[in-house]
């Protein structure tokens, strides 16, 4: 198979919040839908990027935005018809973008027809789902597992008379990857696909779709019974099997989000030879401030942040590498200086954009840059839980709840790492519903939309979009920043340093993350002096870096 996916810019679209149409049976509803897809595609291909992965857009109830589906071959009327579909492909088609699909198997909607059927315990579609009696007269659940959504992970059918699996919410009960005749039906749905024009697949928590067993689960303060099924050999052949009798087949290719994945775990699941995924998700670096997962804030320490990137930079073969997706906040106000400039984004929330920027283009691997990030879009200014879609937020706030934790700490929480921070509305210019749709979105518009969107920043010659097409047109002009390796140099609480290096070509990149002007260690001084590239201030390289800058040197051998 062709590695072009290894010199690609993917860019992940959020349907339901990138651009609303007239054009679906839905007009102007305030959900965005397929056709306000292709009537941007433009944009995209100005960007510089050949790549959208497409977040699902499959028939569901929507009981979790879609990753809920009820119908593989089918096409939620929110977003358009199949004909939208196939009309998207070939108009991307025309302008060099691929598009990858949401490949979501670990669970279906408690809609599809499979699992209606499968509530008869005498139907051929039992077993293609984890269906258990269960304890002390059937009163206790199966076991003691609980889900990544917070709760119990298995419900009682009444028709049913026994407990089904579910990992997520209630209404996404898990598939049973030790039924072969699941596997043929993921087969058939990938050929299905891939046949439309797919080039390939994001394979949502593809890590746990296997459960090797259904005993209890040991005590653990996050989710309970992981060992049962996380990373589980059963997992690799099922994807050993799909890549050879259906992937290696196309010109494509698989990125999979993994769940509590280690080093030596990926490296099982996308090393090359083995024949699994060509790259996967991790979620260290964006937990370098976090205490549990994304919930709850400590310390930033710069130094931290290189230590995890290097992990992954020199131990994997190749990487993903992404800041943002629709489950993470908005990284300017995570990593950045959106947070500290609430009323008005300033400069230095410009500045702080463009360094993060900076950061992920000098990284070796194949880019994702999701909606809104190529504009700095920030996190959202929700002011209660009242405004907010994401049911794991909820489910949070629940669960803090019940451990006592104060209403205002659960809010401060909360706010800044719900997921839809992500999913708010694309910012399109200064229009009402910042010309996402002509109706009500469906969540709310940051209320900084008129000085945060792409209509006054495609204008602009020193915005951060023109900053993003530059460090992309920079990257497709350098092996080096692709394929290079990856040398941590300095790092402390505020200011990282490193290169890539591949063969006499050599980049020295700093980043300072912090409101602080920072004296660089002399020691690294002879590291820039070569050619400054560029920056994110746009000053001149000198041996102080301004708050927030970032700076590209290609430098001599150091």
């Amino acid at each position: 198979m062709k590695s072009w996916y290894k010199d690609s810019i993917v860019y992940q679209i959020y349907p339901r919040s990138f651009q609303d149409s007239a054009e679906t049976a839905f007009p102007n509803d305030g959900i965005g839908d397929i056709p306000g897809i292709i009537s941007r595609l433009d944009e995209i291909k100005e960007l510089g990027v050949n790549v959208i992965w497409l977040s699902p857009v499959y028939k569901s109830p929507d009981a979790d935005n879609g990753y809920d589906i009820s119908d593989y071959y089918d096409i939620s009327p929110k977003f358009g018809t199949m004909a939208d579909m196939e009309r998207l492909f070939a108009e991307a088609k025309k302008r060099d973008i691929r598009i990858i699909m949401d490949l979501v198997i670990n669970h279906t909607s408690d809609e599809h027809e499979w699992f209606q059927k499968s509530r008869d315990p005498a139907s051929p579609y039992r077993n293609y789902y984890i269906w258990q009696p269960g304890k002390n007269s059937r009163k206790q659940p199966p076991n003691n597992w609980t889900g990544f959504f917070t709760g119990d992970t298995w419900e009682y059918d009444e028709k049913s008379g026994e407990y089904y699996l579910h990992l997520f919410d209630k209404k996404q009960p898990d598939l049973n990857f030790k039924n072969p005749k699941v596997i043929e039906e993921v087969k058939n749905i990938l050929r299905f696909w891939l046949d439309k024009g797919a080039a390939g697949f994001r394979c949502d928590v593809i890590n746990i779709i296997y459960k090797t067993s259904l005993e209890d689960g040991k005590k653990s303060m996050a989710v309970r019974g992981l060992e049962h099924y996380k990373s589980q050999e059963g997992a690799h052949e099922v994807l050993r099997e799909l890549r050879r009798d259906v992937l290696d087949k196309y010109d494509c290719f698989t990125v999979g989000e993994t769940v509590f994945v280690d080093l030596e775990d990926a490296k099982l699941l996308c090393n090359e030879d083995r024949k699994e995924l060509n790259m996967l998700f991790f979620f260290d670096h964006l937990e370098v401030d976090r205490r549990i997962a994304q919930f709850i804030p400590k310390k930033f320490h710069a130094h931290k942040l290189l230590k995890v990137t290097t992990k992954w930079q020199q131990g994997l073969d190749w990487n993903a590498v992404y800041f943002e997706n629709h489950d993470q906040p908005r990284i300017v106000s995570h990593y950045g200086a959106a947070e500290s400039e609430r009323a008005l984004p300033g400069e230095m929330w410009k500045r702080s954009a463009k360094m993060l920027a900076l950061f992920e283009m000098t990284l070796r691997g194949t880019l994702f840059i999701y909606q809104g990030q190529e504009i700095g879009m920030t996190n959202f200014d929700f002011k209660s839980m009242d405004e907010l879609n994401d049911v794991v937020s909820f489910g949070i706030n629940k669960l803090m709840k019940k451990l006592f934790i104060p209403g205002f700490l659960r809010w401060k929480w909360i706010k800044a790492s719900s997921r839809d921070n992500a999913r708010t509305p694309m910012q399109w210019n200064n229009d009402e519903n910042a010309g996402f749709s002509r109706g009500k979105p469906w969540l709310g518009v940051n209320n900084n939309y008129r000085h945060i969107n792409y209509e006054s920043q495609k204008k602009d010659p020193d915005s951060i979009l023109n900053f993003y097409k530059k460090l992309i047109a920079l990257r497709k002009e350098s092996k080096c920043l692709v394929y290079g390796e990856f040398l941590p140099l300095y790092a402390d609480s505020r200011l990282i340093i490193y290169r890539r290096k591949l063969n006499n070509e050599i980049y020295t990149i700093a980043l300072n993350f912090s409101s602080n002007e920072i004296k660089l260690p002399g020691k690294y001084l002879p590291c820039f002096s070569g050619d400054r590239v560029i920056s994110a201030s746009g000053r001149k390289q000198e041996s102080r870096m301004l708050p927030w800058d970032g700076v590209l040197i290609k430098t001599a051998n150091y």
